[in-house]
């Protein structure tokens, strides 16, 4: 019997396995595909998940593959985000291809231990735990839903998920182009439509945009490549040469939350939690951030080094963030679709108040990022430095607590065995008004903060 089975082997339940295998749990990922999906959906990472990454010693695979883009945008406003203003050594996005992303969270997920097992299917929930391909049990003492918004392990676990269906659709497009951008990359939006062009390797773009016509009810027809040609030059004025597409698809702005993340011995992550319009490109970070908040906990409780309510925490702190994505992309369709002079007016304002007001800007990078999520006492801790020439992310890759305790701060306070010990005092702490008057902190697995003592 396996101490945990995920269902899923997208970035989201390739992560977590990872995360499982580093807390000591043994773990099996189902996946009904016999091969990677050689498509990307996402293609934008995000600094908050990279921060994640080098927690876990992966980000400079992950940067030295992809391109950085030192901004970003909210509902695609003219005004663009600078991220080179946030606090993270990772003042960037990184476009990196969903299917390299996969790869390599599968690479450390088998490296660390976890069997993944392809083309079987979960058919069922069972009492001790999963039934895959209509007849055989695999054994598991908990289950992790990470099977997509049309998840079988949420529909089988009588989770509701409720919410809105989709009433504007948007079209997707990877693609050969004879007459690219110049760079490669464009940004358009006006009231005819608006679209992103983006290279990928191999000399292949992504196109992704929606226009006037594509708000309407219904679902429209598979996107052909005529249509897709005559909409690109609707916007832009050039279809750029468009051929050999190698993937075109559609996708539309239903918006819904699981009503529970944890029902008993199940529990649910990414698009099984919470799907969205990809306004933003956030979808894959705040599921693997999902992810990062889940698997420390279940390693904890299922070898026996904690109890069943750590669970609990999961829930009480994702729940609020799933919430708050589904609101910010509901308002950013909302501007991305205002394609009437009224709207177009409202985009004009809210993209001169963010050229004026660098705060704003500022708060809405921070949001789009994920760099702002607070579990109330646990906010996230930046990477800091010790004035031995430690950094906190390094010190994080084994995933375990890390405890900062100077001058004996620490005394008295709930503190794991296995913590790593840091009796260095902050390098620079004068530069983090938050941080220079603290004594003791225990900073999480997944690098949030447990507590802090000045």
């Amino acid at each position: 019997m396996d101490d945990v089975v995920v269902v899923g082997a997208g970035p989201v339940g390739l992560w977590l396995a990872g995360e499982l295998r580093l807390g000591g749990a043994s773990v099996t990922v189902i996946e009904p595909r016999p091969v990677p999906d050689p498509h990307s959906k996402a293609l934008t990472i995000h600094p908050r998940t990279l921060e994640v990454l080098e927690s876990r010693g992966l980000a400079e695979a992950f940067v030295a593959e992809g391109v950085p883009i030192p901004d970003g945008h909210f509902a695609g406003l003219e005004t663009r985000l600078d991220f080179r203003v946030l606090d993270t050594p990772f003042p960037f996005t990184l476009a990196l291809p969903q299917r390299r992303t996969e790869e390599l969270f599968e690479c450390r997920a088998r490296e660390l231990g976890a069997v993944i097992r392809r083309g079987h299917r979960v058919t069922a929930l069972h009492e001790q735990g999963v039934v895959i391909d209509g007849g055989e049990i695999l054994r598991a003492r908990y289950v992790v839903g990470c099977d997509g918004a049309g998840s079988t392990v949420r529909q089988a676990a009588g989770v509701g998920f409720p919410g809105t269906d989709a009433t504007a659709w948007g079209w997707l497009a990877d693609v050969v182009l004879d007459s690219p951008p110049t760079g490669g990359f464009a940004a358009v939006t006006h009231a005819r439509g608006g679209l992103m062009v983006v290279p990928m390797p191999g000399g292949v773009h992504r196109i992704v945009g929606s226009d006037r016509d594509s708000v309407q009810e219904g679902r429209p027809g598979e996107l052909t490549l005529p249509e897709l040609r005559a909409r690109v030059a609707a916007i832009t004025g050039s279809d750029f040469g468009i051929r050999d597409p190698l993937w075109l698809s559609r996708f539309g702005n239903a918006s819904r939350q699981a009503s529970a993340y944890r029902s008993g011995r199940v529990l649910l992550a990414g698009d099984a939690a919470h799907m969205h319009f990809p306004a933003g490109g956030v979808g894959l970070n705040v599921g693997v951030q999902d992810a990062m908040n889940l698997g420390w906990k279940l390693a904890a409780v299922a070898t026996g080094r904690a109890g069943e309510d750590l669970l609990d925490t999961y829930e009480t702190e994702r729940h609020p963030v799933g919430a708050d994505l589904l609101v910010h992309t509901q308002a950013q369709t909302a501007l991305m679709t205002a394609y009437s002079a009224d709207g177009q007016a409202l985009r004009g304002v809210l993209s001169a108040l963010i050229a004026t007001v660098p705060e704003l800007s500022r708060q809405l990078a921070e949001r789009l990022s994920g760099l702002d999520v607070d579990y109330g006492t646990g906010r996230r801790v930046p990477d800091l430095r010790f004035a031995d020439g430690s950094r906190l992310f390094e010190l994080l890759r084994g995933g375990r607590h890390v405890l900062l305790d100077i001058a004996g701060g620490a005394a008295g306070h709930d503190v794991p065995g296995d913590a790593v010990r840091v009796t260095a005092e902050l390098a620079g702490a004068e530069d983090r008004a938050d941080w220079s008057t603290v004594r003791a902190a225990l900073i999480r697995p997944d690098s949030h903060l447990a507590w802090s003592h000045s």
